[in-house]
């Protein structure tokens, strides 16, 4: 069965491994995931991520983080754009999750940055989620 939105099924199965607090969870493999997997890691939401050859598509292993105390590092995660409503946004109109504390995960031009790159570098972009 061919999936219609990659993305969603990937954030989709992120929040329920963390709702379980599974160490780790199997997504689908394709560019823009690997960006938002990069994109967790590099702002500390998740431990890591490897990309597992099996023979057709591949996957994704993202190593989920908790606190010292087993608390959830990923409260809330949702997707933005989606392909019947895609979301597009200039740099100065990038939304601020949790008044900076989160992040946004932005589709641009020269890959899959957070907001703050994208605020860094002035470019904005398709907005993909949010992360909180």
């Amino acid at each position: 069965m061919a999936l219609s939105d990659p993305i969603a099924d990937m954030l989709t199965r992120i929040r329920n491994a963390v709702r379980n607090h599974a160490k780790t969870v199997n997504c689908k493999n394709s560019k823009v995931c690997r960006g938002i997997a990069g994109v967790l890691a590099d702002e500390g939401y998740i431990e890591g991520f490897d990309v597992i050859d099996d023979g057709n598509q591949g996957m994704i292993r993202v190593q989920l983080k908790y606190g010292e105390r087993g608390e959830r590092v990923i409260h809330v995660i949702k997707r933005e754009s989606k392909p019947g409503l895609r979301v597009y946004r200039k740099v100065d109109d990038l939304p601020r999750p949790l008044q900076g504390l989160g992040i946004a995960v932005v589709s641009t031009s020269s890959g899959v940055k957070s907001d703050r790159m994208c605020r860094s570098e002035r470019v904005g972009g398709e907005l993909l989620c949010t992360v909180e």
